[in-house]
């Protein structure tokens, strides 16, 4: 089967194909409509996308043949409080920030992370959904707050490939937690991370750590990467601690990063100019790669623009295939580019999509 590269836009969820080194449209669904997210079954057959319509809310489908049809399911919600028939005190999903199947050994289990930061599950292949209460109900939760948005938002999902009751969530802003009995009880998972915005005595808090993405390399599931609002971070103990990677060249900051998924040593990152700025250091897209653990990296630059560029990665915008040879980054000005040899030199799959929200291959 042809490798399959989702995009996830503002305007729709396009698909490509590669055959040979030529990428081709295949199919557009949701044209016009802002897809947050998309995940894909390994065999192209069973498709999730979310749809994130601001004031008129969070919209959920479902395809089970490979996106030809869709069907609309009842997104999660939370569950209304003290048996009313409305309480205006409960939250809403505001948006759909994550989506990763939750046990390859049961096809149809999915998490799903949304905003505000909570987690919900499903047994049944996205018909029903259960908030994790766990999670929801944690004490060090009073001290999480938004990022970049003004709810809290729980983007990253790594479920463990050696059991797939060890899940691993980042937050932004409320750090890293892990449960290791499937969502019946969390701990905080965060120490070393530091947050050089906060006051001096809270830099090291792990409970508010804004972490823009987490990823776990398969083939060493011990090992974890983050790309922090101010550094790069790397777990090489199974999240007991986290060290902070000072040797990047460009920037500190930015929100994409990607794992290879056999070596756990290489790693790609998006950076950008930080805070308020948020666009290209010098207006040249890079991508740093570190291929020894963050110890040195390289600068990636060909086939991509070098002089007045304003193109901004999002956490989802930088994604791997299962090779780790074949790399796909999309910005937010709707320029897509691909690269069949780890990041050495990008070719331009389209300059003239909707801003990219979430990337897939499968």
């Amino acid at each position: 089967m042809a490798e399959r590269l989702y995009i996830a836009s503002r305007k729709g969820l396009m698909t490509y194909e590669q055959t040979g080194n030529v990428w081709r449209h295949v199919a557009t669904a949701f044209l016009g409509s802002p897809v947050s997210m998309v995940l894909v079954s390994p065999d192209h057959r069973t498709l999730f996308a979310a749809l994130n319509f601001g004031h008129f809310g969070t919209k959920l489908h479902r395809s089970t043949d490979g996106g030809t049809t869709w069907t609309e399911l009842q997104a999660p919600q939370f569950p209304k409080q003290d048996g009313g028939e409305k309480d205006e005190k409960a939250p809403a999903v505001n948006a759909i920030w994550a989506m990763e199947w939750a046990d390859p050994a049961k096809p149809g289990t999915l998490w799903i992370g949304t905003a505000p930061a909570a987690l919900f599950h499903s047994a049944d292949n996205g018909d029903t959904w259960t908030l994790n209460e766990g999670l929801w109900n944690l004490p060090t939760r009073k001290k999480w707050f938004g990022g970049g948005t003004v709810d809290t938002a729980l983007h990253s999902i790594c479920v463990d490939p050696r059991d797939a009751k060890r899940v691993a969530v980042a937050v932004s802003c409320g750090g890293v937690t892990l449960t290791e009995d499937g969502g019946k009880t969390w701990t905080v998972a965060g120490q070393g991370l530091r947050a050089e915005f906060m006051p001096p005595d809270k830099q090291f808090d792990p409970d508010i750590q804004d972490a823009h993405l987490m990823v776990q390399c398969p083939a060493d599931p011990k090992v974890y990467w983050i790309q922090h609002h101010n550094g790069i971070f790397r777990s090489t103990d199974d999240l007991k601690s986290w060290h902070e990677i000072t040797t990047a060249p460009v920037s500190k900051f930015g929100f994409a990063v990607a794992v290879h998924p056999q070596d756990p040593s290489t790693a790609w990152f998006a950076p950008a100019q930080k805070d308020e700025h948020r666009y290209p250091v010098d207006g040249k897209i890079v991508v740093q790669r570190t291929r020894d653990g963050g110890e040195t990296f390289d600068v990636l630059r060909a086939g991509l623009p070098q002089e007045n560029a304003f193109d901004l990665i999002y956490r989802h915008g930088l994604v791997v295939d299962r090779t780790g040879q074949r790399l796909a980054m999309g910005s937010t000005t709707g320029a897509v580019w691909t690269s069949d040899n780890g990041g050495e030199a990008w070719s331009l799959l389209s300059a003239h999509l909707p801003p990219v929200y979430a990337l897939r291959f499968v």
